[in-house]
């Protein structure tokens, strides 16, 4: 799979995480991956939330060095 932006908002606490995926994928086509690594512990609720609502897939939700990586695919 072909990650096509890296998103790292570590240190950022919400809704900022949430407010960068939204802003970066807008600028992706269809399809497209994109990965966040976030350390705030509501990125765990909010990001899946956000992709359920706004029609993108969270492909993956994983922990990693202190806090999470998400890769979500552009609906």
């Amino acid at each position: 799979m072909e990650i096509a932006l890296e998103i790292d908002a570590r240190g950022l606490l919400c809704p900022l995480p949430v407010l960068k995926v939204r802003k970066a994928l807008l600028g992706l086509p269809p399809g497209a991956v994109l990965r966040l690594w976030a350390s705030d512990p509501m990125a765990r609720i909010d990001i899946p939330h956000f992709c359920a609502e706004a029609g993108h897939e969270l492909l993956a939700a994983e922990d990693a060095g202190g806090g999470q990586v998400f890769t979500i695919r552009r609906g």
